[in-house]
């Protein structure tokens, strides 16, 4: 099962009036990292705000010789296929995903591939905070080097809290190479070490203090 998980940057929070500044993508197979990723920083082609710079370091003249959009979309499509996403507040980066795809004529991407773990956090923990840096916390996974968002290693981040969400690391243990069940019909290999049975009869004073024991009850079931 392959899936991929994604994250963003941007230069605000709303997609109709500001751009993707960073994007990483990070494949897992049956919920595990394979190590292939995909990771962008972006010209978002305006002044990246202050604000938004405090919150992930990518200035607008770290950005001038990033690449545009449209110019890495072919390659970002390509990467992500039609695995199912996992996102972490889905509906803002599918937000800011889509406006880009829009802007350079491409379809939507349905928000129904994403699949949102902070939706998935809040049904586990209701009540419970869901933030990224809650949920590692919760789970043990160290983001003590998480000083500034940053699109690739939230989604590193996000691929181990997601692992943890859909039952942990039992969830892709598996015996590979582990040789197919043999059938009923098929001959063993080697023959088996048969130990001969050893006796376990009781001595007779085990015997009596068994039956002044059971004398000692009222109505003892085995007896009835």
């Amino acid at each position: 099962m392959r899936e991929i998980v994604l994250d963003t940057e941007t230069t605000g929070l709303d997609p109709k009036t500001q751009r993707l500044v960073e994007i990483a993508c990070i494949e897992l197979e049956n919920h595990l990292p394979t190590g292939r990723h995909f990771h962008k920083q972006v010209n978002p082609e305006m002044e990246v705000p202050a604000e938004a710079v405090a919150v992930h370091g990518l200035s607008s003249a770290k950005l001038k010789d990033a690449p545009l959009f449209g110019e890495i979309v072919a390659e970002f499509l390509d990467f992500i296929g039609e695995s199912k996403l996992v996102i972490h507040n889905a509906d803002f980066d599918m937000g800011f995903i889509n406006a880009e795809l829009a802007r350079l004529g491409f379809p939507k991407i349905p928000n129904a591939r994403a699949l949102d773990t902070v939706q998935m956090a809040r049904r586990k923990f209701p009540g419970a905070p869901a933030s990224l840096d809650a949920l590692c916390k919760r789970f043990g996974i160290d983001n003590a080097h998480r000083t500034l968002h940053g699109a690739l290693l939230d989604a590193e981040l996000l691929a181990q809290v997601y692992l943890e969400l859909v039952g942990g690391r039992q969830v892709g243990l598996e015996l590979a190479g582990a040789p197919a069940a043999a059938s009923k019909n098929a001959a063993p290999t080697a023959a088996a070490n048969v130990r001969p049975a050893r006796p376990h009869a009781p001595s007779d004073a085990e015997l009596a203090a068994h039956k002044a024991a059971l004398g000692r009850l009222k109505n003892p079931l085995w007896l009835t």
